[in-house]
């Protein structure tokens, strides 16, 4: 079984309609950027270059963000980009920039702001106009290639831009200013607050179950997004009845998450033959996804299964994730080096629109016996009339009913029902994999590495994979080795998936720095190996250097700039995240790594940065409800004192133990798993209790509960265990 996919037409650019015509983007790394270099717009990467092209022939900037998983950025390459005579007012009145996402978040962030200022909206493809020195003067996102619909064609709008450009200089100067000015406040927001406290966390959570979906799960209407971070707060807060606060609010939490989790996985946004989630729903009973599959997503997802099979022991949870490793193994792990892909496109083609992962009920029965479609077409809903508008024959396979019921009107036992579907899935998955497979993105990001280095820490010890453990090892290690140089500091790259390009160095941000800080640290609890813990305190260390504010206190998102350097457009701004879009924000996951490491070190310095960091957004996170829910994750973790359960020992018995201790997900909760002879080598604050203990010189293996500046004394049963765990949760 191959995961190598056949290159979509998006990704390899189009030889046939571009007549061998090359760009500068063929010399580009980025999967995106060389998608486009066979059109005939002569596009510039980001960089001086095309600015002083701009400004020396005085033209603006034509600013083109996507990425290569966006359906819509393909459909206006094809529509406008390769289109000749586009082409030709482009290259005659503009200089134009072509942007990966993936690659620069730090450009597309703050164009996002700008567009929005502008038009209200934001998402991809990005279109902005720009001056030469990159301030924007109108921008929106996809614009048809004609008049239609009350959107004007993007030649008119290109015509209307450099005419306005050339005749009305004071307006775009003007309006570039403004637009600006509102990127500078919309992303330098603060509301400065004393001692924010669990009644923070509380309003977070309310909000939450305020958009709880009761009968479909998730969060509001459609379209939906899976809002992992919101998920993991409400376990964490229906994990502990005693300090959450009233016990209906613990329930309340239990079933929101509960039941998104288990709608989310019988919907169409859940990939049911190979594993997996699509980005999101555009109904509101997950039915119909946008089919493309991030990683970020996926590593956040599989810790939210994790975290509910640890709480509940909910074995569906844990089916799900243990499905998710299944995908990710395949077709977005570099198996042989380390280290995770970007993503998964959603289509094959233009022409595709999610085929690859549909089915007409003809074509499930090209593949299935009668007694395995009756039993398959029962259970994922594949009919005659199918979910698809593009082509009503094709079903998104999603869960309606029960096995049991589909094995009782078919008149089997449940037994025969589940070989059937069993069967039936694994032929479905054969013939797609026949089918032109949608294109991977085989970038391997530091911070999206980071993030699901975690989850495979946390999944490997939890449902006790040992190669999963491993793995997550060896990506962690590659990316520590390739793009960590202490010295200079992280880059936002490890490798490019594309053969042919050669990326100039992007520098990382902050979110490269304490994601996988977080990593680290996740690798040191689980074996102990100092050289972690170290590289998570340098990765925490040169962070602070080099984005933390040390007169306004939190992180900026970018590295302040050296002496003499000059920031091309936007990136003279800088921001501080707060906001949880999609993936968890810098500011409160730096605050929990903070916190994580002063619990280990002592810290002072760290533990007033931290409290620092979210004291500046407490005056208006409440009023980002779900999309803070990592701030009130933090905010949870620095309210409840840390507590640290250390499990010594290396036979039966410890893993007796350390199965125990992983028991229950609290967010402010980590198990270390140390051998004896590490006991020489440990954090500053574990150095000063563990090795003194009374009891640890004796045999077997042993437990030890630590929180605040002590530890209980050492337990060698699970009962004992369990009291402790209870006193100190």
């Amino acid at each position: 079984m191959s995961n190598d996919p056949v290159l979509s037409h998006e990704a390899a650019g189009s030889h046939e309609q571009a007549g061998g015509h090359l760009n500068s983007l063929a010399k580009a790394a980025s999967a995106y950027l060389r998608s486009a270099m066979h059109q005939p717009v002569e596009w510039q990467e980001w960089g001086a270059a095309a600015f002083e092209k701009a400004q020396a022939e005085d033209k603006p900037i034509l600013l083109d963000i996507g990425a290569v998983w966006c359906h819509w950025c393909h459909v206006m390459d094809r529509e406008s980009y390769e289109n000749s005579l586009t082409a030709k007012i482009i290259n005659d009145h503009f200089v134009a920039v072509k942007v990966d996402r993936d690659e620069r978040p730090d450009v597309d962030t703050r164009y996002q702001a700008a567009v929005s200022a502008i038009s209200g909206q934001g998402g991809w493809p990005l279109t902005a106009f720009l001056t030469p020195d990159g301030k924007p003067y109108f921008g929106g996102t996809y614009f048809p290639p004609a008049d239609q619909h009350g959107r004007p064609g993007f030649q008119r709008v290109l015509l209307t831009m450099a005419e306005a450009f050339q005749n009305r200089r004071d307006e775009v100067n003007e309006s570039a200013g403004s637009v600006m000015a509102a990127i500078e406040h919309n992303e330098s927001f603060m509301g400065r607050s004393g001692n924010p406290g669990p009644e923070l966390v509380a309003k977070i959570v309310a909000s939450a179950l305020k958009q709880f979906d009761a009968r479909s799960g998730g969060f509001g209407s459609q379209p939906k997004f899976p809002h992992s971070g919101a998920i993991d707060l409400l376990l964490d807060v229906a994990s502990r009845v005693s300090s959450a606060g009233p016990e209906d609010v613990s329930a309340a939490a239990k079933n929101a998450a509960m039941v998104t989790l288990q709608k989310m996985s019988k919907g169409g946004i859940y990939d049911h033959l190979a594993g997996g989630f699509h980005r999101y729903s555009v109904d509101e009973q997950w039915v119909v996804p946008h089919f493309e599959k991030m990683a970020y997503d996926n590593s956040e997802l599989l810790k939210n299964y994790v975290h509910a099979f640890q709480t509940f022991v909910e074995p569906d949870a844990a089916r799900v994730a243990r499905e998710m490793i299944l995908w990710i193994d395949e077709w977005l792990s570099d198996r042989e080096h380390g280290g995770f892909y970007a993503s998964q496109d959603a289509d094959f083609s233009l022409e595709d629109d999610g085929d690859y992962f549909t089915w007409t009920l003809e074509e499930a029965a090209a593949v299935l016996t009668a007694p395995e479609l009756a039993v398959a077409s029962a259970y994922y809903d594949i009919g005659e009339i199918g979910d698809m508008h593009h082509n009503p024959a094709k079903n998104v396979l999603h869960v309606r009913g029960t096995l049991e019921g589909v094995a009782k009107a078919n008149g089997i036992t449940f037994e025969v029902a589940k070989d059937r579907l069993a069967t039936a899935k694994a032929q479905l998955y054969a013939a797609r994999l026949k089918r032109p497979t949608p294109y991977v993105d085989k970038t391997i990001y530091v911070g999206w590495n980071g993030m699901m280095v975690s989850a495979y820490l946390e999944a490997g010890r939890v449902l006790d994979i040992p190669v999963v453990r491993a793995f997550a090892l060896k990506s962690l290690d590659r990316v520590l080795a390739e793009a960590w140089e202490p010295k200079v500091g992280l880059a936002h790259v490890v490798a490019y998936g594309e053969k042919g390009g050669a990326g100039a160095r992007v520098a990382g941000i902050l979110d490269d720095y304490v994601f996988l800080g977080h990593a680290a640290l996740d690798a040191w609890e689980m074996t102990g190996e100092m050289r972690y813990y170290s590289a998570a305190m340098a990765l925490m260390e040169s962070a602070l250097v080099k984005f933390y504010d040390p007169m306004g206190c939190a992180f900026f998102d970018t590295e302040a700039a050296v002496d003499g350097e000059v920031r091309l457009g936007a990136l003279v701004t800088r921001r501080k995240p707060l906001q949880d879009s999609p993936t968890p924000a810098g500011n409160p996951v730096g605050a929990a790594l903070l916190l994580r490491l002063e619990a280990l070190n002592g810290r002072e310095d760290y533990a007033v940065k931290a409290l620092e960091t979210l004291e500046t957004f407490a005056g208006v996170v409440e009023h980002f409800g779900l999309y803070a829910a990592s701030y009130g994750l933090a905010l949870q973790r620095m309210v409840l004192r840390a507590v640290q359960v250390c499990v010594i020992g290396d036979d039966a018995a410890a893993r007796r133990l350390e199965a125990v201790a992983l028991a229950r997900y609290a967010v402010n909760k980590s198990v270390i798993r140390l051998r004896k002879d590490q006991l020489g080598a440990l954090p500053p604050s574990l150095a000063e209790t563990l090795p003194h203990l009374p009891g640890l010189k004796g045999e077997g293996s042993f437990a030890v509960v630590c929180s605040g500046n002590g530890c209980l004394p050492p337990v060698s049963s699970v009962d004992e265990l369990i009291e402790a765990m209870s006193k100190a949760l």
